[in-house]
C-alpha cells in the first residue's frame, strides 16, 4: 500500500479513538507492529527518535521502515520522532519519511517558533507533514538529558499553532518519557483548554506507564496521536530474557522472533486501548 501522511491519519481521529505511533529500532520491531496493524485493521505510524539513532542509524533503518510501511496492507505513515537537528530532519525527508517532528521545546518560545517555521518550510517542499512540541514532556527521549515537566500554556499553544502552521502539536500535560517513578499527575483540565482553543491536532508523548483509563480520558479530550516507545522496548527485552531462561540453547533467530512477537503483542494491546480496531 502507498505510504500515508500523518495528517491523513490523525485528521480522521475523533474523541472515540487516537492513532498509535510506535517507535521501532530494527526490522523485527517493524514487522511486529505491522502484524498488529493488519490483524486489527488499524492505521499505523512507524517512527524512530533522533535520540535512538546511535543504535539504529537513520540511513540504515529508515529504508527498512519505509519498505515495511509500503508492505503493510493498512495505511501507514513513517515519522521522525523528536528531531533535534536540521541535518537529521533533512535526511529523513530525503529518505521519504512522510512526516518529521522538530522538538524545539528546549528553546524560548520565540526561538522555538522561528526554528519550527524553518522546518515547516523545508518539509512542505517535500510534501511532508510536521509535528512540534511546546511546553516540556518530562523524562528523557533516547539518550537526551532528563528534564522536568513544563505544562503547556494555552495562550502559547494558540500562538505557536497559528504562527507555525504545524500539522500536529505535542503538548505537555504531566506525562514523561520512559518509565514513571511515581504516578503522573495528568492535567486533563489543561488539555481540554488547549483543545478548545486551537484546531491543531494534539499529540501525547510519554504514554508508557499510563493506565487504560488515562489513555481513554486523553483521547476523549482532544488527543489524536499517542506515542509508545519504552513499552515496546521493555516488552522485547523481557521476552528475550524469558526465552534465554526457558531455552538456554536458543539461537539468534529465536531471539529475533521474540522481538517480533513482543512488539506485536504490545502494539496490539495499545491499539485496542486506543480504540483502533477496524479504523483503517
Amino acid at each position: 500500500m502507498a505510504l500515508a501522511k500523518l495528517s491523513d491519519l490523525i485528521h480522521k481521529a475523533d474523541d472515540t479513538y487516537a492513532v498509535g505511533a510506535f517507535n521501532v529500532s530494527d526490522m523485527e520491531m517493524a514487522m511486529g507492529a505491522i502484524r498488529a496493524a493488519e490483524e486489527m485493521r488499524a492505521p499505523l505510524i512507524l517512527q524512530i527518535a533522533e535520540g535512538r539513532l546511535r543504535y539504529s542509524p537513520l540511513d540504515l533503518l529508515g529504508p527498512v521502515m519505509l519498505a515495511a510501511a509500503k508492505r503493510c496492507r493498512m495505511p501507514t505513515a513513517v515519522h521522525l520522532d523528536h528531531g533535534g537537528t536540521m541535518e537529521t530532519i533533512r535526511l529523513a525527508l530525503d529518505l521519504g519519511f512522510t512526516s518529521v517532528m522538530f522538538d524545539g521545546s528546549k528553546y524560548p518560545l520565540d526561538e522555538n517558533i522561528a526554528r519550527t517555521k524553518e522546518v515547516v518550510k523545508l518539509a512542505r517542499s517535500y510534501g511532508a507533514d510536521v509535528e512540534a512540541e511546546i511546553g516540556r514532556v518530562g523524562g528523557a527521549e533516547g539518550d537526551y538529558k532528563s528534564v522536568d515537566v513544563l505544562v503547556t500554556s494555552v495562550d502559547e499553544a494558540v500562538r505557536f499553532a497559528e504562527e507555525t502552521g504545524v500539522d500536529a502539536l505535542a503538548v505537555a500535560i504531566g506525562t514523561a518519557h520512559g518509565n514513571y517513578r511515581e504516578k503522573p499527575n495528568l492535567r486533563i483540565d489543561r488539555l481540554k483548554e488547549i483543545h478548545a482553543a486551537t484546531k491543531t491536532r494534539l499529540v501525547l508523548h510519554g504514554g508508557t506507564g499510563l493506565t487504560e483509563q488515562d489513555f481513554r480520558t486523553c483521547l476523549a479530550n482532544g488527543i489524536d496521536k499517542i506515542n509508545i516507545a519504552t513499552a515496546s522496548y521493555d516488552a522485547s527485552a523481557a521476552k528475550i530474557k524469558a526465552m534465554h531462561s526457558e531455552k538456554p540453547e536458543a539461537n539468534y533467530f529465536d531471539f529475533s522472533n521474540a522481538i517480533v512477537e513482543a512488539t506485536y503483542a504490545n502494539v496490539k494491546k495499545h491499539m485496542q486501548i486506543f480504540g483502533l480496531n477496524g479504523k483503517a
